[in-house]
């Protein structure tokens, strides 16, 4: 209750804005036209959408011809809380000139027809959403890709906007097969899927399950899982009963005695990379609603792997400190083990899968490695201050434009931690969390150093490397001959492996077809995980 008060409070405080009159950008304008129409929280209504971009670096005059994309689209409100604020959010899918959906490339990203336009209102940066998908993008599987633009709507002005891809199956999004209503047998049925935990609002229709397991002993809440992809309104009774009776047995593994055995255990279900950096990103934005809420994962289809993968990374305008209520803004803690601690009456709270698996040294362990080569490479402190930077001075004009419509610095937005008076003092501040929980992560993510001789009977050797053609590489004697091999690229993400002969303790691999470049070689025998790396020429 006292923070409804607030917030009903501060929105009411926020509503005040002022007319701009916008004549100019460097960044794209998106032109808005609904014909006297409001826009509801569905349905979508027809408008028309006209975006001007004359190119990177070029000047965008609010005159100049709409010559990136001038069409019909459907749109409506989007988001949860984010609806009660004055600067609204929107989501859109491209027509065709019958009402049919229309796949489309909008600056550059890749054709689709569904859209978002993310107002970041209460994130004064007005950058943690696509700083996020930024850094995620460098080392997930997939990220929504991100475009900022200032957004006129029915000739007044509205703002910056991030126009970002909406989380969708597709061969540029979620690349996961396809799934037809027909599909109800064999290996079509086992893929793919894309289940979120989320609020009921929005996409989805609030259509799905609960888990049979609470989410923490004793807990009064449910764990609620939810019918992404396919829709809730096209998935066939079958496709129901395959991908909840899959997610069941998943959470069987991850509850039972065995989790961590590589056979019967967590692995057998779960991609651990994807689960990986899924924690990674999460934890380096302290995302408040991790794990809980805007939480997606989806199945392959078993003739693909059929394993869980987890992300895309999603909404995180209250991570980076921008949030005074359960975890708190400070740049300190691990939501996946204190959430629950702090804020058990909460509505959502952390499934009992994260602080289970994280229960696995091994995998804890690599989780540890993982994010220390992440730190070397793309979350390097130059890069991620370059990063930082660059959207800093991409905004620069705009923002003053913003925050004359919405004049909301120097003023508590709810759930604000930290309340600048300019701009640059938001950013700043941004910047000094960032590193001061690089610091926080760097030193309870340190992996533990294996000792001489540990380290003696845990190494792969591998010859030659570089490598052509033919590699060898002799196992330690803790790696059996019924251990399990995979390969993956430098960013960690999996590569088909090619024919390999074991003999003894030797593995020969031909790698002919790899191109050049950095690969991860992994052995796993029970809890034994060793890597090696080699560079194929």
């Amino acid at each position: 209750m006292r923070y409804t008060i607030i917030l009903i409070l501060f929105m009411f405080c926020g509503r005040i804005s002022t007319q701009v009159n916008l004549t100019s950008s460097n960044l794209p304008i998106v032109i808005i036209n609904t014909n006297g129409q409001s826009i509801l929280d569905e349905p979508k209504i027809t408008a028309d959408l006209g975006i001007i971009f004359n190119g990177q670096g070029k000047e965008n005059k609010i005159t100049d011809l709409q010559n990136n994309y001038k069409g019909k689209i459907g749109i409506e409100l989007r988001g949860s809380t984010s609806q009660s604020f004055p600067k609204k959010p929107y989501g859109f899918e491209t027509r065709d000139n019958a009402g049919g959906d229309q796949d489309v490339s909008l600056l550059g990203m890749p054709k689709e027809s569904d859209w978002t336009l993310n107002a970041t209102y209460n994130d004064k940066s007005l950058m943690r959403d696509g700083l996020a998908y930024l850094m995620a993008g460098t080392f997930m599987e997939y990220a929504p890709r991100v475009k900022y633009c200032e957004v006129v709507l029915n000739n007044n002005y509205q703002g910056l906007y991030m126009l970002i891809e909406k989380i969708k199956r597709d061969k540029n999004r979620v690349d996961i097969a396809k799934i037809e209503t027909s599909d109800n047998a064999g290996d079509k049925l086992t893929g793919g899927y894309i289940i979120k935990i989320d609020k009921t609002t929005g996409s989805g229709n609030g259509t799905g399950w609960n888990s049979t397991y609470k989410p923490y002993f004793g807990a009064g809440q449910n764990t609620f899982f939810q019918y992404e992809y396919p829709k809730a309104e096209d998935i066939t009774p079958a496709q129901q009963s395959y991908i909840r009776n899959h997610i069941n047995e998943a959470e069987k593994a991850i509850a039972g005695s065995d989790f961590i055995d590589a056979q019967k255990g967590f692995r057998n279900y779960l991609d651990t990379t994807s689960l990986m950096d899924y924690i990674i990103i999460n934890e380096l934005t302290k995302n408040p609603d991790a794990y809980r809420l805007s939480t997606f994962f989806y199945k392959e289809r078993d003739s693909d792997g059929g394993k869980i993968k987890f992300g895309p990374a999603w909404d995180y305008n209250l991570g980076f400190g921008n949030v005074d209520y359960c975890t708190k803004g400070n740049s300190e803690g691990l939501v996946i083990f204190n959430f629950n601690l702090v804020c058990p009456q909460d509505g959502w709270v952390v499934h009992f899968w994260w602080k289970r698996i994280l229960e696995d040294e091994t995998f804890y362990y690599q989780l540890k490695k993982r994010y220390k080569y992440l730190r070397e490479n793309q979350l390097a402190d130059a890069r991620v201050n370059f990063m930082v930077d660059s959207i800093s001075t991409l905004i620069g004009d705009a923002q003053g434009r913003n925050f004359v419509k919405w004049p909301v610095l120097g003023k508590y937005l709810w759930p604000n931690y930290y309340v600048g008076n300019t701009h640059a003092e938001e950013v700043t501040w941004l910047k000094n969390w960032i590193q001061n929980r690089f610091i926080y992560l760097d030193k309870i993510w340190d992996p533990k150093l294996l000792t001489q001789e540990e380290e003696s009977k845990a190494t792969i050797e591998v010859y030659p490397n570089p490598v052509h053609n033919n590699l060898l590489l002799t196992m330690p004697e803790i790696i059996s001959a019924e251990a399990n091999y995979y390969l993956t690229n430098y960013l960690g993400r999996p590569i088909q492996m090619s024919t390999f002969v074991r003999d003894g303790q030797n593995l020969n691999i031909n790698v002919s077809q790899l191109t050049p470049g950095l690969y991860i070689f992994y052995a796993k025998d029970g809890q034994n995980l060793i890597a090696t790396k080699f560079i194929k020429q």
